[in-house]
């Protein structure tokens, strides 16, 4: 039972911190964009993005790995209950924790699609 707690609540960190790690990230291009380089002329035809896009795509990927993170939590310590009882099962455990862990996938995916649309 330690074991199925302390997988969760790795889980759960690692989650946090890649949600942390977006946030700052886009945090950080963001600073960038407003302070150009010293003697860096600014190109008149491309608009910079909003304000609200770097941390919309923040907000995606922290979501999206706290997310997966809970699913993996979750779906992790199931998955050890079973493969206690019957080993035979662990192809279809596996595949149910690469489905949870497929969410933060998605998350990255819709922002890599909200950055470069």
């Amino acid at each position: 039972m330690r074991s199925m707690r302390k997988f969760c609540s790795v889980a759960w960190v690692v989650a946090a911190v890649a949600g942390l790690a977006a946030f700052g990230t886009a945090s950080l291009v963001r600073a960038a964009e407003v302070a150009p380089a010293a003697g860096a002329v600014a190109e008149a035809v491309k608009a910079p993005p909003s304000d609200g896009l770097y941390y919309a795509v923040a907000l995606t990927v922290g979501l999206a790995c706290l997310g997966a993170g809970y699913a993996v939590g979750k779906v992790g310590s199931a998955a050890m209950g079973v493969l206690a009882e019957k080993p035979e099962l662990f192809g279809r455990v596996l595949i149910f924790v690469a489905l949870a862990e497929g969410i933060a996938i998605y998350g990255v995916g819709v922002a890599v699609l909200l950055l470069f649309r």
